[in-house]
């Protein structure tokens, strides 16, 4: 909305300029009503000019506030990160998923459709070496398309996905394709997985909001069990 307004007061202080040049050319300024219109039409541009400085240090302070507001939320996330990763016990239905990560499990149990169950040592040397690939920044097997706007999704004929999907069948591709896309999102230049805060459940990104509700909500069961034993 700042922007439009600035934009709009930046055409009508041009309309002005360019107004003034035609007024200076119709007449000598010894004339009365040409001299009054004048003076009218920079008494105008003055105040616009003054709007327009108002206007910028409003941007200005408003920038000031977003970046300040931004690393205070920055702070509490990294904080509900600690707090969700120190907690124990079994898998929750909200908490941290490193997104770029392989997903071992998916991963193995997609090999094992391919590969002897048994032959634990291939299909640990398997995961080892996809998880190298993925953290790869030399490999970048992404088309860009426009649809509205521009963005990234994976190349379907890439030389390794493709070899991938043959030897080891499409769900072992689609789990490492999963992975890539992630990774892509989350740090394409550094090329190592990052902490996001997760909604299991729901299999989404998880709103600070939520997470605070729902570590106090693991903190008041904690207090009633150790309440009545």
């Amino acid at each position: 909305m700042q922007l439009a307004s600035k934009q709009k007061l930046e055409l009508e202080i041009e309309q002005l300029k360019g107004k003034l040049e035609v007024m200076k050319h119709m007449g000598p300024e010894e004339d009365t009503n040409v001299k009054e219109e004048l003076d009218k039409m920079h008494e105008t541009l003055e105040e616009k000019d003054a709007e327009m400085e108002g206007m910028d240090s409003l941007n200005q302070t408003l920038i000031i506030m977003q970046r300040r507001t931004n690393d205070e939320l920055e702070e509490a996330k990294k904080e509900l990160t600690s707090g969700l990763q120190k907690m124990s016990g079994t898998r929750p239905a909200i908490g941290v998923k490193r997104m770029g990560e392989l997903d071992h499990k998916a991963f193995l149990a997609a090999c094992k459709e391919k590969i002897a169950k048994d032959d634990e040592e291939e299909l640990a040397l398997l995961c080892s070496k996809w998880e190298a690939e993925i953290s790869q920044p030399e490999w970048h097997p992404f088309q860009v398309i426009v649809d509205g706007q521009a963005k990234e999704i994976i190349q379907k004929d890439d030389e390794k996905l493709q070899a991938l999907k043959a030897e080891l069948g499409e769900k072992v591709h689609d789990v490492v394709v999963k992975a890539l896309l992630e990774m892509n999102e989350y740090n394409p230049s550094g090329r190592y997985p990052l902490p996001e805060l997760w909604n299991f459940k729901e299999d989404r990104k998880a709103s600070m909001g939520e997470v605070a509700a729902y570590i106090v909500k693991q903190w008041k069961t904690s207090k009633k069990k150790h309440s009545y034993p």
